[in-house]
């Protein structure tokens, strides 16, 4: 059975607790305390919660829906089959979180919140507030590694950054393609974390490659739209999240990777790169080329989409030397040639992530060594941080084996 804990056990006085994202299942926070640092996704189940007041709900505040245990436990399941790749979250503990908010957890949403009205005035509150937890408000808390800050919060200001965030999330999705046919579906750039991991190095301008130098490394977070399945079984059934049941998330033009939604769904449809405006995603299960609409099915193209997706954020937001740009966006241009989801219909694609991380190697950008991890360093599992005040005996969670990076 999970531990049943409340908001003061999970961040008490005295401990440092920060809200670093809002992924499509769960709020994230980071929670820093004597014992160390880890990430914490909070996942809200069904539970009584206070009511919208009149005004609230006039202003047109909405609530995240809470989630089922069906749709936590498949997202949790992913997370396990991919708990051994780099690049994936490392996993700690997970357990019940029940009743009224800290004065803690309570100030670190209201800092968030108010430093996204700041910036964005007329951005939607979603998860929400913590005042109005009630004594059987009930989370699924997952504790996770500190996978450092989401990457809509890290300065981009050397180029060696662009290279190695790229690039390991080229890897990373290529590994978890061929272990467990896995799909994101939701890789925007509050779910990619990015860690100074180790000191910088200079890079020779006359050497070859360019993986490896900024010390950085990467994590992605939230399979709660995810799509994969356990290969070790013939009989299995993928673990999918239907998209289907919301088509909001396609109509939508309000965030920047709506569009992404769009040509995930455009693509299972007519598997072309012909993408459907908005108002064309109106009817679910819509009958494609295939029949009607199924998001069980393996399209590892939708991982291409979030690496352009990515490309795409990296140069827009880079604030280093202009020229550095530049020399990327040349050495890289025939990658965006066929990583580019616009590109002319002539233009080949990459069908997944496995053929960038192949363009990759063949372009002399990483070696063969750091494509396969025979260069890495070992990381154990963490223990939780998290103790409950009570003095009831905690099971020991079992160790899991080392994983490379």
């Amino acid at each position: 059975a999970l531990r049943v804990l409340g908001w003061g056990d999970v961040c008490p006085p005295g401990d440092q607790i920060t809200k670093i994202a809002e992924a499509s299942s769960a709020e994230v926070y980071r929670i820093t305390n004597k014992r160390g640092t880890s990430i914490i996704k909070a996942i809200r189940l069904a539970s009584p919660i206070k009511a919208l007041t009149k005004a609230q709900v006039a202003s047109g505040l909405v609530d995240e829906e809470p989630h089922s245990e069906i749709d936590v436990s498949n997202e949790l399941q992913i997370s396990e089959w991919l708990a051994d790749i780099p690049g994936f979250a490392v996993y700690k503990e997970r357990y019940i979180v029940k009743g009224r908010t800290s004065s803690e957890l309570l100030e670190a949403h209201q800092t968030v919140q108010k430093k996204m009205k700041r910036e964005d005035p007329g951005r939607a509150q979603y998860y929400p507030s913590p005042s109005r937890y009630l004594d059987d408000t009930t989370f699924l808390v997952v504790e996770l590694g500190d996978a450092g800050k989401s990457l809509e919060n890290w300065e981009l200001d050397n180029v060696d950054q662009l290279w190695d965030i790229f690039l390991l999330e080229t890897i990373a999705l290529a590994r978890a393609e061929e272990v467990a046919m896995f799909e994101h579906r939701d890789l925007h750039e509050g779910n990619l974390c990015v860690k100074q991991a180790r000191p910088p190095r200079q890079r020779d301008p006359e050497g070859e490659g360019f993986f490896g130098y900024s010390g950085l490394d990467i994590t992605i977070l939230d399979y709660g739209l995810s799509r994969a399945e356990d290969l070790t079984n013939d009989d299995a059934a993928p673990i999918v999240y239907d998209l289907e049941r919301d088509l909001s998330l396609f109509t939508s033009t309000y965030n920047p990777q709506c569009k992404v939604y769009r040509q995930m769904r455009s693509f299972l449809l007519r598997a072309d790169r012909n993408w459907m405006p908005p108002e064309a995603h109106n009817i679910p299960y819509a009958k494609g080329i295939d029949g009607p609409l199924s998001w069980d099915a393996y399209v590892p193209y939708t991982n291409v989409l979030w690496l352009a997706y990515t490309y795409e954020y990296l140069v827009e937001h880079f604030e280093g030397n202009k020229r550095e740009l530049t020399k990327f966006k040349k050495e890289t241009a025939e990658l965006w040639k066929y990583l580019n989801p616009d590109a002319p219909k002539n233009v080949p694609a990459f069908g997944c992530a496995a053929d960038v991380a192949c363009f990759a190697l063949e372009s002399g950008w990483i070696r063969e060594d750091q494509l396969l991890g025979a260069s890495t360093t070992l990381l154990e599992r963490e223990d939780s941080i998290i103790v409950s005040r009570s003095v009831e005996p905690v099971e020991e969670t079992p160790r899991r084996s080392q994983r490379t990076r």
